[in-house]
């Protein structure tokens, strides 16, 4: 499969079928992450790689957006070693470089036949307090990866894509 066919199959599973992740695929999509570029090379990411049921607990009581899946990756950032913009005091590369590297995650897990789903919908700074992350860490997104349940579709905004003329400008 060429990579804009992959980029147009996957779409965000909200339907996960009842068992792990093998350690050889989520280390597959962990390295995707960790090869993603970021600002500098700086690399101020953070996976969190939820699986004990107490971590799954702690994240399910926070959002409704784990759909079952017995994996959860959660992006953070250490705001120590995000780039900083020299010529604009208060840019800074953190929520870029994370999602630079949760769409590598999303990308390769769709690669081996693994579903995701791209989560915002969760308060942030509780997610950090449950799981104990230092003050220095901020969250950003987390993750559910896991094989995809029978019955799972996309939901019907997955096709509703503007024309590109809509989104692309030439100056």
């Amino acid at each position: 499969m060429d990579f804009l066919e992959l980029a147009k199959d996957r779409y965000s599973v909200r339907k996960f079928e009842d068992r792990p992740v093998e350690k050889e695929k989520l280390d597959y999509i962990l390295e995707a992450g960790n090869v993603a570029p970021t600002a500098k090379n700086l690399q101020p990411q953070r996976i969190y790689v939820l699986q004990s049921v107490e971590a799954l607990q702690k994240i399910n009581e926070l959002s409704p957006c784990v759909f079952g899946a017995k994996t959860v990756l959660v992006f953070a950032y250490n705001t120590d070693e995000e780039w900083q913009n020299p010529l604009e005091a208060g840019v800074h590369s953190g929520v870029e470089d994370v999602s630079i590297v949760a769409t590598h995650v999303m990308l390769a897990a769709a690669s081996i036949g693994l579903g995701t789903c791209w989560c915002n919908y969760f308060p942030n700074t509780k997610l950090e307090e449950a799981l104990g992350l230092p003050s220095n860490e901020k969250t950003v997104l987390f993750m559910p990866v896991g094989y995809i349940a029978e019955g799972s579709v996309p939901s019907v905004n997955h096709s509703a894509v503007k024309e590109i003329g809509e989104t692309v400008k030439y100056i």
